[in-house]
């Protein structure tokens, strides 16, 4: 896919969907660097796919722009961004007090946005580069309980359609990733139960992560320079919305 050499750092990987996707363009021929919270989970993971750790809590304000431009320094550069964070707590609109809200923006929100700030100057300037952000299907159809979710992630989506217009005629594309129902911790932590969503699946089952990875891989490649501003479910046809 032409992704040999290219340097890119996948954000929450650890576990889950990031560990796939940093292990997918490592497999492609990436210099990948991989961040999380856990430093030993993370440096067992660096271990195992092959990747650069770099522990950091991204709820912190600043810190993915601390992080992509360190990260930057000592690859020599950054062509591929995927800004990856843990999903917010669930509750209904009055369970959730200024705290709740505070919290998930820095996490959702913000850490987005100062990745893409810190990020994008150099690539522009290179005139190639690549954005993903993996977020959820609750950013198009909203999930019950899921209140924070539903609000913010709705809004990343109109914030990468609105840069990737900006970026495009430099040679970047910035897309989004929806994840349906994937096999991950995450799904666990939610109480969700695999027998009942699997038939609520058009597909029957949930998604693994590397059938994701497999989408990320190909917006991260050469081959995919014309598809910028997008937001591309891996759900197993479970979206309504057209």
């Amino acid at each position: 896919m032409g992704l040999s050499g290219k340097r890119a750092l996948v954000m929450g990987a650890s576990t889950g969907l990031g560990r796939a996707v940093a292990e997918e363009l490592v497999g492609q021929g990436a210099r990948v660097a991989i961040c999380a919270r856990s430093q030993e989970r993370l440096q067992e993971t660096a271990r195992e796919i092959g990747a650069e750790a770099w522990a950091r809590d991204l709820s912190q304000p600043q810190a993915a722009a601390v992080l992509v431009d360190e990260v930057r320094q000592s690859m020599g550069g950054l062509d591929i961004l995927v800004s990856n964070t843990g999903g917010p707590p669930a509750g209904d609109f009055l369970d959730l007090d200024e705290s709740h809200w505070r919290n998930a923006f820095q996490g959702l929100w913000m850490s987005a946005v100062d990745s893409f700030r810190a990020a994008l100057p150099e690539m522009r300037k290179q005139g190639w580069g690549r954005i993903l952000l993996i977020t959820s299907l609750a950013a198009k159809e909203p999930v019950p309980r899921l209140t924070l979710s539903n609000a913010y992630r709705a809004g990343l989506l109109g914030l990468v359609n609105s840069v990737s217009r900006e970026a495009a005629p430099d040679g970047v594309t910035i897309n989004t990733i929806l994840p349906g129902y994937i096999r991950t911790d995450r799904l666990l932590e939610l109480g969700v139960s695999e027998e009942g969503l699997s038939g609520a699946i058009p597909a029957g089952r949930l998604g693994e992560p590397r059938e994701l990875a497999a989408l990320a891989a190909f917006l991260a490649s050469e081959r995919a320079s014309y598809i910028t501003g997008q937001a591309i479910a891996v759900d197993g046809g479970l979206l309504h919305g057209i």
